[in-house]
């Protein structure tokens, strides 16, 4: 992770780039805000915390969309099959999505849910060269990753899916069309309140502070 200059009371002052070029801020669970772990949870594995890496609903469901309409509709990835990808990145073939799903089993058995989860917190993509969500709450928002407001939480739900394509510095139009989709969805399954998703909506885009485009590196 980076290292990080902090004042007496702890408040990060400066952090620096890591050796290989990144920016990574450590973060664990009680050091994120709680709706965001909620909605991210919600988002991308809904049974985490019951199944053992591999969810068998969501893979008989990928299964039959294949079956049916010739391709992939919609993935079958866990939490922990991600983290599995990101530590032992593969190219995307059948093959490697088995060893993914074999690793994510490992995963479940020498780890708790908690300790996965963190590891996802902190090596998720956010875009460019920022790795999880305590770099990207404040290189996008100046702000730690424990006062996200509901639509900063919406865009980092769904940014590490296409880190490239929803980077908010790059294409905020974009980035505010994924923030929208997460809290239409999650708003939809009762996930989030809908009055709070429709007052998100209501903003027509995302604040986005931009110190990583100032910062050394990105």
């Amino acid at each position: 992770t980076s290292d990080v200059v902090a004042d007496a009371s702890g408040e990060m002052l400066r952090p620096f780039i890591t050796p290989d070029g990144m920016w990574r801020l450590a973060a664990t669970g009680e050091a994120i805000d709680p709706l965001y772990l909620t909605m991210l949870v919600a988002y991308e594995d809904q049974r985490f915390a019951w199944h053992p890496g591999v969810d068998p609903l969501s893979l008989l469901r990928a299964v039959g969309q294949l079956a049916t309409n010739g391709r992939v509709v919609s993935g079958a990835s866990t939490l922990t099959m991600q983290v599995a990808r990101l530590v032992e990145p593969k190219p995307r073939t059948l093959s490697a999505k088995g060893i993914e799903m074999f690793r994510a089993l490992q995963l479940e058995l020498r780890h708790s849910k908690d300790e996965i989860l963190t590891a996802y917190l902190n090596l998720a993509p956010f875009g460019g060269n920022i790795v999880g969500v305590g770099a990207a709450a404040y290189f996008y928002f100046g702000k730690p990753a424990d006062r996200l407001s509901l639509g900063e939480a919406a865009l980092l739900t769904v940014l590490p899916r296409a880190p490239a394509r929803l980077d908010p510095a790059r294409d905020a139009p974009a980035a505010t069309r994924g923030r929208d989709m997460v809290l239409d969805q999650l708003a939809a399954r009762g996930a989030i309140p809908p009055e709070a998703a429709a007052a998100g909506l209501r903003r027509a885009s995302l604040p986005v502070i931009l110190i990583a485009n100032k910062a050394e590196g990105r």
